[in-house]
């Protein structure tokens, strides 16, 4: 999946919404995963993490999304 501009420098993004991450170097080029980032940009629903580490998402209650 190629990233966005706004994502260019990061792996992880979370919905705020269901405190789910995604990993963005595991996704598929599936169409549903795309449309899902998309509502998540359009929504401003999403955070990004510093450092941009799994274990900093977890370390703030969000669990990964498994596709």
């Amino acid at each position: 999946m190629e990233r966005l501009p706004t994502f260019v420098h990061n792996r992880f993004i979370g919905d705020k919404r269901t405190q789910e991450v995604y990993d963005l170097d595991e996704l598929d080029e599936s169409e549903s995963i795309q449309v899902r980032i998309d509502e998540l940009v359009e929504s401003e629903t999403f955070v990004c993490f510093a450092p941009d580490t799994l274990a900093e998402a977890r370390n703030r209650g969000y669990r990964l999304r498994k596709i």
